[in-house]
């Protein structure tokens, strides 16, 4: 028995490695696989298959839907297969150098447009709800504040939206000077400062400038950005990134799922449950009813189905039965439903007074 658990986990590995040679470059599928298998070395080694075709898409790409496409992807299969925070700071660092030429060379020449910046925003903040503050590399991500403040100045109201998430999850994170452009890193990257009450103070002047900006969002009158519909949404999210860095409350949300309600308390929650329902689209309910994966991110138990003997499962055999034309249950329902006939029209006809009652065929 001991020798046919290796076996098993290589015919395992090799059936993953014709699935994954099956999704070729529908990186789509390859995301929908990851969340199937759930996180461990598989997830782990679909990343990695993943990783160099994704990070070459992203050089050759231009259309906005496809790149914005290709960062959903990346978000998923790593927020699955990262096994450390180096992984997926990889995979975070790859999103934003499409926006930010700053940080290296794997970027596109172009300007990106509004629908590919709120993406990369979105996607990079997705995978930051599962750092820990501490563990992130100061080196990657100085002046990203800045840049995000920029971004709530932007004109195209999705942009604004998905930089004020991102900057809420920063603050609610901590370590908010491995954010801010004058922290200084030392070769090991750990943060150094011969003056930290001017690194204090450049934070909390970067944060009272962005206060100032979300309160003029969370009271905007209207005409700016082509989507006028979500301005209310708008308003509605910066009220709460407002009472959120006033106060320190964050937004509490219930979703209902089967009969059961998921609950989030956290901006970290609150933005990997609009990315993944944003992903999986119409499927967002039925993975939450059987992905354990999913289960354990937010926390969720499903509302069992009441169904005899516990969710009894028909098998192959059984589903045959019920549904061949030919079958013993077919002909006994027909049999049935003769008899119903019969004393139908008997009782119609005066000769009998039976009731058969409410017989469910």
């Amino acid at each position: 028995m001991k020798r046919g658990v290796p076996q098993e986990k290589k015919l395992w590995h090799q059936l993953l490695r014709l699935l994954i040679a099956a999704c070729s470059m529908n990186f789509w599928k390859r995301s929908l696989l990851a969340l199937t298998v759930g996180p461990g070395d598989n997830a782990r080694e679909i990343l990695e298959e993943s990783i160099t075709p994704l990070s070459q898409a992203f050089k050759s790409v231009s259309d906005s839907l496809k790149i914005s496409a290709l960062l959903e992807c990346l978000a998923i299969i790593t927020f699955v297969g990262g096994n450390d925070s180096e992984e997926t700071e990889r995979s975070m660092q790859i999103m934003w150098q499409v926006v930010h030429p700053k940080l290296g060379s794997n970027v596109v020449a172009s300007k990106p447009s509004a629908a590919v910046i709120t993406a990369v925003v979105s996607a990079w903040s997705f995978l930051l709800t599962t750092m820990d503050g501490f563990s992130l590399n100061p080196k990657h991500w100085q002046e990203s504040i800045s840049y995000l403040s920029s971004l709530l100045d932007k004109d195209d109201r999705s942009v604004r939206i998905a930089a004020g998430e991102a900057l809420a999850l920063i603050f609610e994170i901590g370590s908010v000077e491995k954010f801010c452009g004058e922290a200084k890193s030392s070769n090991d990257g750990s943060i150094q400062g011969s003056k930290p009450r001017e690194g204090f103070s450049h934070i909390q002047g970067l944060k009272g400038k962005i206060i100032n900006q979300v309160k003029n969002l969370s009271a905007e009158a209207g005409g700016r950005g082509s989507a006028k519909k979500d301005l209310n949404s708008q308003r509605n999210l910066f009220r709460d990134i407002l009472e959120f860095f006033e106060d320190g409350y964050c937004p509490e949300i219930s979703v209902k799922i089967g009969g059961e309600s998921l609950q989030t308390s956290s901006w970290s929650q609150l933005i990997q449950l609009n990315f993944l329902k944003r992903f999986l689209g119409g499927g967002f309910v039925k993975h939450m009813q059987e992905n354990e994966f999913l289960h354990d991110v937010f926390g969720f138990t499903p509302k069992k189905k009441h169904l005899l003997d516990d969710e009894h499962r028909i098998s192959s055999a059984e589903k045959r039965m019920y549904r061949s034309p030919n079958s013993v249950l077919n002909k006994a329902r027909t049999q049935l439903l003769n008899k119903q006939r019969m004393l139908s029209e008997g009782r119609n006809a005066g000769h009998f007074a039976v009731n058969v009652g409410d017989e469910e065929v």
